[in-house]
C-alpha cells in the first residue's frame, strides 16, 4: 500500500508559463495520486525542451548595458509565472540547527555567483541564478537547464543600487548555451538533467574567471550531504534585491528521482540554477559545487504562494556522468547527443509525508536479532511494515508483514520488548475490544501466525490508552510494561512474559493531569542502564522521568516547554538506531507526515535532528 508517494506536476518549458520551483514525484505503489495542482500540458518522456538558443555575435557588452536600464533591471518578473507577492518567510523550526525548517538569510553575495538576465518573450529582468565554474577557456557559468534564453547576460554579485554600466564586476553577455539534448521539463526522469552551462563573451579583454575566480565542480557524493545554497530570488519575492543564502543545510533524497532536496525558507522563484556548495572558501569567494537549484518541476513544489512549502522545499539534480559529459562538451564547444537517459540506481527512501500521514502506530526493537533496532509501522488500513535500519541512523529497506486488512485496523496501541527472552523483540498489541496479544520473535515468525493471548476482550484493557515497554526493573531483557489508563492512572508491570503480565505496581493514582499525556515512550536517555519514561503532553510539553522503578516515577526532567509544534506529534517511539548501542534515538511522526529521528537524545534534551520523511 504505502510506498514512495509524491504529487505530480510539471516544470518550466522554455518560453512557457508552467511552475518553476517544483513539485513531488509520483507513487511507485499504493493508491492513485492526487490530481496535479496545476493543469499543464506534459511532453513525453523522450521529448526535449526547445533547442538551445544559438550563439548571437551581435549581442555585445555595449548592447547589454544599453538594454539593461535601471528601470528594466528593477522590473524583474519570474519567467515561470510565479510572481505572487510572498506571504513572508517561514520561521526556523529548530532554533537555527541544521536540518528541516531552516530560514535563508539575505547577504551581500559573492563575486563568483550572480544573476542571469535575458530578453526572451519581452522584458523579464533577472530570472535565474548562476555561478562561474572552472574551465579551460575561463568563460563558463553553471545554471539550470530551464534557464536558457536569448540575449542573456550574467551579472556577478549584482548591486541593485547601480546601473548595468557600474556593476562592480561588470556585465557578461552569454555567447553560447550547452544543455543535455534529452533534458525535458516533464514528469519523467529526464528532469534529472536540469543543468546547463553557458560560455560568456569577454568584457573588454577580460574573461569572467580571471575577474571573479571560479568554483570547482565535484560529483555529488550521495543523496545526504551538508550544503550551502546561494541564489537571487526575483524582485517580486525579494524587495531587497539581494542574494539569499541557506547555510549548512542537510540534503535528503527526492523519492523516485536522481535528485536531492533541502528545506530552507526564502528560496523563491529566481534562485533556479543557484549553486549548492559542499565546501566554501569565504576569503576566496569560491567553493566546491555538487548541485544546482533545479530538477522536478524546475526545482520545488507546485503549490500556491500562501503555502509554506512554496519557498521552503528546493530540489537539485545530482551531478553524475551526464553532468560531467555536458561539462566536457561545454569546455570544448560541442553539442553531443549522448543518447537516451538511463536513470542511475536510486537509494531506498521511506516515501514522503503524504504516505506517512497514514502511519497510525509505531514500535521499535531488535526484531531481527542483529544488535540494533528496526521499526514496525501499522498503517490506518491495517497494513503492517517492518523497516530495517543500518545502525547509522538510516532506514535501508522495508518488508511488508501484512497487507491491508480489517483485523489490524482494530489495533489500538502497540509496543515492543523482549518478553520471551530470546534476544529478538516481540510485538505486543492492545486491540480496540480490550484484548491484548503478544507476537513472539516477529522478525523471524512474522505476523501471520497466531500470537499469545495475554487477555481476552474485556472492558478494563479497552482503557489502556498508551503502553510502553522498557527495562525499569529487569536486569537483562526488556520485559517491563508501563500502561497509562484513560482515567490518568499509571501502572508498571514487571517480569511480563508470554501469557502473563507479571507483577503490578501502581505508579500514579488516577489523576486529571495524566489524562493529558498524549504519547509515551521509554529509553536509555540518562545512560544509567535502567530506562526512563518519556511523556508528551497535550500542550506540546515533553518530559522525561529519570529513574522510574517499581517504587514510583523518577525525577522529572523538562525537555520541551509547552509549544505549538509538538502538539502535532501523533506517533512516538524510541530505538537503538545508531552506533552508541543505547536505546536513545527518538522518532516522532507529525500530523503532516513529517517523520524525524532525534539521535542520541539525553535525559533533558533532544538529540541531533535527522529528517527521515519530508512533510506532505
Amino acid at each position: 500500500m504505502f510506498g514512495a508517494v509524491c504529487v505530480l506536476c510539471t516544470a518550466t518549458l522554455m518560453g512557457s508559463t508552467t511552475a518553476a520551483h517544483g513539485a513531488t514525484p509520483p507513487p511507485t505503489t499504493g493508491p492513485a495520486p492526487a490530481a496535479p495542482l496545476k493543469a499543464t500540458s506534459v511532453p513525453s518522456a523522450s521529448q526535449s525542451v526547445t533547442a538551445s538558443p544559438s550563439a548571437d555575435d551581435n549581442w555585445t557588452v555595449q548592447e547589454a548595458i544599453r538594454f539593461w536600464t535601471p528601470q528594466r533591471m528593477a522590473s524583474a518578473t519570474d519567467p515561470s509565472g510565479r510572481v505572487a507577492r510572498p506571504m513572508g518567510w517561514m520561521a526556523s523550526r529548530n532554533n537555527g540547527l541544521t536540518g528541516a525548517g531552516l530560514t535563508g538569510q539575505h547577504f551581500g553575495g559573492i563575486k563568483s555567483v550572480g544573476m542571469l538576465f535575458h530578453t526572451d518573450s519581452g522584458m523579464r529582468a533577472h530570472y535565474c541564478s548562476a555561478s562561474v565554474v572552472r574551465s579551460a577557456g575561463h568563460d563558463l557559468i553553471l545554471t539550470a537547464g530551464h534557464c536558457l534564453g536569448k540575449n542573456a547576460a550574467f551579472i556577478p554579485k549584482y548591486d541593485p543600487t547601480k546601473s548595468a554600466a557600474k556593476q562592480p564586476y561588470g556585465v557578461w553577455p552569454v555567447k553560447e548555451w550547452f544543455r543535455d539534448k534529452r533534458y525535458a521539463s516533464d514528469k519523467s526522469a529526464n528532469s534529472d538533467l536540469d543543468f546547463a552551462f553557458a560560455s560568456l563573451k569577454p568584457n573588454g579583454r577580460r574573461k569572467i574567471q580571471d575577474v571573479v575566480g571560479a568554483n570547482t565542480l565535484a560529483r555529488t557524493p550521495g543523496f545526504t550531504n551538508k550544503v550551502t545554497v546561494i541564489g537571487y530570488p526575483s524582485i517580486g519575492h525579494n524587495p531587497q534585491d539581494q542574494a539569499v543564502r541557506c547555510a549548512n543545510v542537510r540534503t535528503t533524497a527526492l523519492p523516485s528521482y536522481y535528485q536531492m532536496q533541502i528545506d530552507c525558507g526564502g528560496m523563491w522563484g529566481g534562485v533556479s540554477g543557484g549553486p549548492w556548495f559542499s565546501k566554501f572558501d569565504a576569503s576566496g569567494n569560491t567553493g566546491e559545487i555538487i548541485g544546482n537549484v533545479g530538477g522536478f518541476n524546475g526545482g520545488g513544489p507546485d503549490v500556491p504562494p500562501s503555502d509554506p512549502l512554496y519557498n521552503r522545499i528546493t530540489y537539485s539534480p545530482l551531478h553524475g556522468d551526464r553532468f560531467f559529459q555536458l561539462y566536457a562538451d561545454a569546455q570544448n564547444g560541442l553539442h553531443t547527443d549522448h543518447g537516451p537517459y538511463h536513470q542511475p540506481p536510486l537509494p531506498y527512501t521511506m516515501g514522503n509525508g503524504t504516505t506517512w500521514k497514514h502511519a497510525k502506530l509505531m514500535a521499535s526493537g531488535d526484531f531481527n536479532g542483529v544488535g540494533h533496532s528496526d521499526a514496525i509501522v501499522v498503517w490506518d488500513d491495517g497494513e503492517v511494515t517492518l523497516y530495517t535500519s543500518d545502525a547509522n541512523g538510516h532506514f535501508v529497506a522495508e518488508r511488508q508483514m501484512l497487507a491491508a486488512n480489517t483485523t489490524w485496523k482494530q489495533a489500538a496501541t502497540i509496543t515492543a520488548g523482549d518478553f520471551t527472552g530470546s534476544n529478538r523483540f516481540d510485538l505486543m498489541v492492545r486491540w480496540s475490544d480490550g484484548e491484548v496479544t503478544l507476537y513472539g520473535d516477529v522478525g523471524t515468525n512474522g505476523l501471520k501466525v497466531p500470537g499469545t493471548r495475554m487477555i481476552g476482550p474485556n472492558d478494563i484493557w479497552k482503557n489502556a490508552t498508551q503502553i510502553a515497554a522498557g527495562r525499569f526493573n529487569a536486569s537483562q531483557y526488556v520485559t517491563d510494561l508501563i500502561v497509562r489508563w484513560s482515567n490518568g492512572e499509571l501502572t508498571l508491570y514487571t517480569n511480563v512474559g508470554a501469557g502473563t503480565f507479571g507483577q503490578e505496581h501502581k505508579l500514579k493514582d488516577p489523576h486529571h493531569t495524566w489524562k493529558d499525556a498524549t504519547l509515551l515512550t521509554s529509553g536509555e536517555f540518562s545512560g544509567n542502564q535502567k530506562w526512563d519514561l518519556m511523556v508528551q503532553w497535550s500542550d506540546g510539553e515533553l518530559d522525561n522521568y529519570v529513574g522510574t522503578t517499581p517504587s514510583g516515577l523518577g525525577t522529572e526532567a523538562r525537555i520541551k516547554n509547552p509549544n505549538g509544534l509538538w502538539t502535532h506529534n501523533t506517533v512516538m517511539t524510541t530505538g537503538n538506531f545508531t552506533g552508541n548501542h543505547r536505546t536513545d534515538d527518538l522518532i516522532v511522526r507529525r500530523s503532516d507526515g513529517e517523520t524525524t529521528m532525534y539521535v542520541n537524545t539525553g535525559k533533558d534534551h533532544l538529540g541531533t535532528e535527522e529528517n527521515l520523511v519530508p512533510h506532505a
